[in-house]
């Protein structure tokens, strides 16, 4: 893992001194305030496993499997094969002050793109553990910077971490990418790769670069999942919420397969009787044997978006190719935690990057 992490930092350094553009957005922090020397990258230690009364022990991690063939670009094995220049992390204007945190609005480049999103920075000396936080489906006709996991982002702010919620191309004010829908979102991914990249090429004294995690929701857990089989070394653990399937023919005949999106797809890539092979490829369980992280999944066992089948499915197929998962389930929630469910949810998401993010 931390072979990995090297060679993408390496990576997101180079392009940044070749391809860095433009200056400060009005309103950023000043650079002696909140920037230092990147920081070599370390390699961290697997963690131990935590006991929970869903939870098992995991098996010994199996042999990964060598690269697979690009049959198409719109795929996973693409996104493996990709070359990632996460870069240009610009703290813009102050969007709030609070005792424990400030908030900023941000920009990054993810590759030709420039996407915006929000973050916190804990108050205090750094440098802290971070998380990159993907969130679930909002209608882009009312999507507003930083407008999911509100709730999730200030209570692991006032907890210590640095938070980075990316907003995704054409949400917000990022570039516009007219082929998004086609290609199953698969390019929100690359916004997550890049949005660590570019943490990590940031030189922000608040993060440390080698204490990184992912958290996403409903949609934003499949995007996590994508992001950790495309790329296995690239943080330290990862959080679904009410994830999406990890098969992603289910996700498209649940919502997209009768909207007007629909059409397009099936023209496109078909359907697993007509192109098997695309929708294989496309779908994260299909290369759960490169996970190489520690998962902690949450779901409601009445949530009536995400079947909770979906992750018991996903942790089942983890655990089989020998992933570090756990599965917490939640009586009585739906697809949004309330009370004090999502407050059990939230302390053991916080105890389990204490725990994987170190270090």
């Amino acid at each position: 893992m931390g072979c990995m992490r090297r060679t993408l930092a390496a990576v997101a350094l180079c392009a940044a001194a070749a391809l860095a553009s433009g200056g400060c957005t009005s309103g950023s922090a000043p650079a002696a305030s909140l920037s230092r020397p990147p920081a070599a990258a370390t390699t961290t230690p697997a963690p131990a496993p935590s006991s929970s009364p869903t939870a098992t022990a995991p098996a010994s991690p199996a042999p990964r499997a060598a690269l697979p063939a690009v049959n198409d670009p719109v795929s996973l094995p693409a996104l493996m094969a990709r070359r990632y220049d996460g870069r240009d992390l610009r703290l813009g204007r102050v969007l709030s002050r609070q005792s424990a945190y400030t908030r900023y609005a941000v920009t990054y480049l993810s590759g030709r793109l420039r996407i915006s999103g929000v973050m916190d920075v804990p108050t205090g000396k750094g440098p802290f553990r971070t998380v990159v936080l993907a969130h679930g489906h909002i209608d882009l006709s009312i999507y507003t910077s930083g407008r999911g996991l509100a709730r999730e982002q200030d209570y692991l702010a006032r907890r210590g971490f640095v938070v980075l919620h990316t907003d995704y191309r054409n949400h917000a004010s990022s570039s516009k990418d007219p082929d998004a829908e086609r290609d199953l979102r698969l390019g929100y991914a690359v916004d997550v790769v890049n949005a660590v990249l570019a943490l990590r090429a940031s030189g922000l004294a608040a993060v440390d670069p080698d204490r990184i995690g992912l958290l996403g929701r409903s949609m934003g857990g499949g995007v996590v999942l994508d992001t950790i089989v495309a790329q296995p070394g690239l943080v330290d653990s990862a959080v679904l919420y009410d994830s999406v399937s990890s098969t992603t023919w289910q996700n498209f005949q649940r919502w997209t397969a009768r909207s007007p999106d629909g059409d397009p797809v099936l023209a496109a890539h078909g359907t697993p009787q007509t192109d098997p092979r695309f929708w294989r490829e496309v779908s994260p369980a299909t290369y759960f044997d490169r996970v190489q992280v520690p998962v902690l999944v949450h779901h409601g066992e009445v949530d009536r978006t995400c079947p909770p089948q979906w992750s018991r499915d996903t942790v089942a197929g983890l655990r089989r190719a020998g992933a570090d998962v756990q599965l917490f389930t939640y009586p009585g929630q739906d697809h949004a935690f309330y009370g004090e469910s999502w407050t059990r949810s939230m302390q053991r998401t916080v105890a389990f990057f204490e725990r994987t993010l170190h270090a």
